[in-house]
């Protein structure tokens, strides 16, 4: 299914429900994308959401139910700087080739417990953890309303 209007804009109401939560240019890159590997993978629906994720995940990190840009584009984590076919570590959005500071710091603002004494690996696999909680609480809220 289509993310993009014909004139280009997003449908908001097609994209994943973290990225409706997101700013303008994640939309923009996930829908885009989306739809150009659409028709590269002859409608192959899960082959282009795998493209459009790992697009996003060079310029946005999630950051508890969205994504937000990150300071430097680049790939995310092992999976994202392979191809279509790498099959390596995901680490879910968490954007695993940050420095352990800035990890540190999103750790701080989800208010992770024993953030300080984590390991860099510890604080990806924790924020991880942490966005799949966030996502799954507003997706939660989101159908009770």
């Amino acid at each position: 299914m289509p993310k993009t209007t014909k004139s280009g804009e997003p449908i908001e109401d097609e994209l994943p429900s973290t990225l409706q939560r997101s700013d303008a240019k994640a939309q923009a890159t996930y829908a885009k994308t989306h739809d150009s590997a659409l028709e590269s993978y002859d409608g192959d629906e899960r082959a282009a959401n795998q493209v459009a994720f790992a697009a996003l995940k060079h310029t946005h990190e999630k950051v508890g139910d969205h994504w937000e840009p990150k300071a430097e584009n680049g790939p995310s984590d092992a999976q994202a700087e392979g191809d279509r076919s790498t099959e390596r570590e995901t680490a879910g959005g968490v954007d695993a080739n940050a420095s352990k500071k800035h990890l540190y710091e999103l750790a701080t603002r989800l208010e992770i417990s024993g953030r300080s004494t984590m390991s860099k690996d510890e604080l990806v696999a924790a924020l991880q953890k942490a966005n799949d909680r966030a996502s799954a609480r507003a997706r939660k809220d989101a159908a009770g309303s």
